[in-house]
């Protein structure tokens, strides 16, 4: 492995805590997730004045909505450059082809990259007796495999899976589906409200493309060192004083 796999989550509510943990990590992960708490405080401005260059967007705002209204919210980000969108598989096809031709016509258009849809499938927080709860009758890992199959027919390039659907996705799916495996948490780390985990090491094996790690790394005395110390789990090596580029995207 050559590329670092792993997108720090940035959970801060505003744009100093977010730049300050940003500074602090950027060269020691392989991109940056903001998410929707960032997005509603802060909008597209904050997103440009916290994003290093260089360092790869994940925006993780699980758009779910009628498909003309979410092929607009994907249109209005696409300036921003990120490297992936989430949007929710649960909102079915029409909206998962919308979303997907909105980003290849608006990138074509602005002559930026496109940015790689991921269709969220079940919520890592989520288990058996919650989806009984809102009327989803079957356990987890059919749920994610319908609606990680649903999102890969609609022309989505990958999901959002916990690390226990990893294994049974990469038999049914396309070799280069992506992969985005939150839940990660480092040996003996705390779980927090995860409820479907696994360490950096095991989803990588399991067939992950990237990992998101927030708490464990956002959450250290030193985020730096250790973000490092899994990058070097991982089997990379990193220069340990290494800055990261600390200029806004324009």
């Amino acid at each position: 492995m050559t590329t670092n796999p792993v997108f720090c989550a940035i959970d801060a509510p505003t744009r100093d805590e977010a730049k300050r943990l940003i500074d602090v990590v950027a060269g020691a992960v392989g991109g940056i997730k903001l998410g929707l708490e960032f997005f509603m405080a802060e909008g597209p401005a904050g997103i440009r004045e916290v994003r290093p260059t260089g360092v790869p967007l994940f925006l993780d705002i699980k758009l779910h909505d009628i498909p003309n209204t979410v092929a607009g919210a994907i249109r209005s980000v696409v300036p921003l450059s990120p490297a992936y969108i989430t949007l929710h598989a649960s909102g079915g096809r029409a909206m998962m082809q919308a979303a997907a031709e909105a980003a290849a016509s608006e990138a074509d258009k602005l002559g930026v990259p496109r940015p790689k849809l991921l269709g969220v499938t079940v919520l890592t927080s989520l288990d058996v007796a919650d989806l009984e709860a809102v009327g989803q009758g079957m356990e987890v890992a059919g749920q994610v495999e319908r609606l990680a199959r649903l999102a890969e027919a609609s022309g989505l390039d990958g999901v959002v899976c916990s690390p226990r659907e990893i294994a049974r996705l990469r038999r049914v799916l396309k070799p280069a589906t992506v992969l985005m495996v939150p839940g990660i948490r480092p040996a003996g780390a705390d779980a927090g409200d995860q409820k479907r985990v696994m360490t950096p090491q095991e989803a990588m094996e399991a067939g992950a493309t990237h990992l998101v790690i927030g708490r464990p790394i956002t959450g250290a005395a030193d985020p730096a060192a250790a973000a490092r110390a899994i990058a070097a789990d991982l089997g990379l090596a990193l220069d340990a004083g290494a800055a990261a580029p600390t200029s806004p995207v324009p």
